[in-house]
Parts: structure tokens; C-alpha cells; sequence
């Protein structure tokens, strides 16, 4: 059932890639409303089995769902905010699913970097999608994506070669928080690859989380750790 549910949310994070280069298609339409049906099922599934209405509202998941629905539902007014979708790839960075995927495939040690990566990943495509929609949507083809992408990797990056810039004080603005948000997650991404490997594991005592995976001690205050592996 797991499995489905990864296939399905695959299957749909490819659609909203493609968006862009199917919506001249006839049949664009017809899926588009089969994923709003679909998203809009499994909003009102979590609303049943959350606690309570206040506890489903606190769930970025949920507001995430709400913001895509909405874009599936009127397609033609706001495909310029298609780019939000891309956020569904946070929310699949984030959820259970993506942890025991990686420990089956007996990789759960990487679920930091993987999940590191998604974040970096969404924000490009973030800043990418708001770059193109605000400054370069009127270009023919996919000349003005790729405008944006390239601008978006090299602000990012901090290489700033110059050559494409935004104008006006909105442009200036973009491109600072591009710069800011952008470089803390390559440098979160550049720590998650170099760091030791920890495993997440409340110690009895203290409460600490992280420990070394084969912690005997919790490091904060000494007490004798049961840390399940992976059996490798």
C-alpha cells in the first residue's frame, strides 16, 4: 500500500514538472482535475483521523494540499502560480513514507542528505517558477525558464555573473532573499553530506535526540543507550 502511495505521488510530482510542455494537450485538463480530485480526498481523509480541526490547520502539509488545490481547480487563472506545486515535493521530503522507502532500500542512513537535497531542490524550482512568472513569462518558449533557472543557480550560488539581472526595486529584493535563503540551504546540504552519521534516538534520561549510531552512552549525561539498527 506504501509502495502505491510513493508511485502515485511520483506520478503526480512528474505532472506538475511537465506542466508547462503538456497544457496544449487535450487530455492536460482531465488529469489536471483527476489530482485535484485525488488531493482533495486526502484532505478530507486527514481532516477525519486528525485529532481535532485546530491540530489538521497546524499542518503545513495541509496548507501545502489547499494551495495546490486550489491551482488544479482554476488551471487557466493561476497558472502562474503552478510553480507552488513544486512544494509537494517538500511534503513528500517530510513525511514517513520517504523514511522507510530509504530503509527498505537499506539507506535510511542517508535520509538526512536526501531530505537536505529535496530542500534545496524545492527551493530552486521555488525561486526559479516566481523568476520566470514575474520577469521573464512574456519570453517565447522555454527561453524565459531557462533565463530564470539560470539566474536563480547563479544568485544561489553566489557566482553573479551579471549578465541577466532583475530590475527594479523588486528584482533587487528577489535576489537578495534568493541570496540569503539559498546559500544557508547549500551550506545545511554541504553538512548533512560531510557530518558523521547520528541517529535519532530520545535518550530516557535528558531527552537528547541525536546520538552516534553505535552510541552506548548518551553523551549528555552518561546513561546506557538501546539504540536499534538496521541489523547490518
Amino acid at each position: 500500500m506504501q509502495a502505491a502511495f510513493a508511485v502515485v505521488d511520483l506520478a503526480i510530482l512528474a505532472f506538475f514538472l511537465l506542466g508547462p510542455y503538456l497544457r496544449s494537450s487535450p487530455s492536460y485538463l482531465i488529469v489536471d482535475y483527476i489530482i485535484a480530485a485525488w488531493i482533495g480526498l486526502e484532505l478530507m481523509v486527514r481532516a477525519v483521523a486528525a485529532p481535532s480541526l485546530r491540530h489538521w490547520l497546524a499542518r503545513p502539509l495541509t496548507w501545502i494540499d489547499l494551495v495546490l488545490l486550489v491551482t488544479l481547480l482554476f488551471p487557466g487563472a493561476l497558472f502562474n502560480f503552478a510553480f507552488l506545486r513544486v512544494m509537494r515535493l517538500w511534503a513528500i521530503g517530510q513525511s514517513p513514507l520517504l523514511k522507510e522507502v530509504l530503509r527498505r532500500a537499506g539507506c535510511v542512513s542517508y535520509l538526512d542528505v536526501v531530505r537536505a537535497v529535496l530542500n534545496f531542490l524545492v527551493f530552486l524550482f521555488l525561486m526559479t517558477g516566481f523568476v520566470y512568472t514575474t520577469f521573464f513569462y512574456n519570453r517565447e518558449g522555454s527561453e524565459g525558464f531557462i533565463d530564470a533557472l539560470y539566474f536563480t543557480v547563479a544568485t544561489v550560488t553566489t557566482t553573479g555573473f551579471g549578465d541577466i539581472t532583475l530590475p527594479g526595486t523588486v528584482g533587487k529584493l528577489t535576489s537578495v532573499f534568493t541570496m540569503i535563503i539559498g546559500i544557508s540551504l547549500f551550506v545545511r546540504l554541504a553538512q548533512a553530506i560531510v557530518r558523521p552519521h547520528k541517529v535519532t534516538f530520545p535518550c530516557p534520561r535528558c531527552a537528547l535526540q541525536r546520538h552516534d549510531a553505535d552510541a552506548v552512552h548518551c553523551k549528555a549525561c552518561g546513561e546506557v543507550l538501546n539504540i536499534p539498527d538496521e541489523g547490518s
